[in-house]
């Protein structure tokens, strides 16, 4: 917990030079911004990822840029109080919910066509493997059935003698 509490500040000190450099119109001004963030990050992926694509989410926001949950279990060695850090999102998240779910449900129902047309194809190819194997399975049945006949009409005959 005192970790993430004493990791917040730092975080959002660098957020607000991503920002910073995001508004800047000068490229000096960007590059200075961003080799302040690598001075304190040691990490150029890290900062570039900052820079780069979560520094639009943060664009409109005015401070707050993470959250901490406590967590309900204490850690097991020494009992200490856990937490989690993480990015707040953006405020409009609820109401893009429904947005991406009905997106979802297209690229679902986009996925589904398109997997179907690609059983479709792949039924096509199947059936035309499939028609040999088809008069094969039919000449079988069609031999079974007859030997069945065969049977039944022996059967019957048999009957009737013992009828007689």
């Amino acid at each position: 917990m005192a970790k993430a509490r004493a990791l917040r500040p730092a975080i959002e000190k660098l957020i607000t030079l991503a920002k910073k450099a995001h508004l800047a119109e000068d490229n000096a001004q960007k590059l200075h911004y961003r080799r302040l963030a690598i001075a304190r990050i040691r990490d150029k992926k890290a900062v570039k990822k900052l820079f780069d694509e979560l520094v639009e989410q943060f664009a409109k926001r005015n401070g707050g840029y993470t959250r901490i949950y406590k967590l309900a279990l204490p850690r097991l060695g020494d009992a200490a109080e856990m937490a989690l850090i993480e990015f707040v999102e953006e405020a409009s998240t609820k109401k893009s919910k429904k947005k991406k779910a009905a997106k979802a449900k297209t690229k679902v129902d986009e996925s589904q066509e398109n997997e179907e047309a690609e059983k479709a194809a792949d039924a096509k190819i199947v059936d035309t493997d499939a028609q040999p194997e088809a008069s094969v399975e039919e000449a079988e049945s069609t031999e079974e059935a007859e030997s069945t006949e065969e049977a039944e009409s022996t059967e019957e005959a048999s009957k009737e003698e013992e009828k007689k």
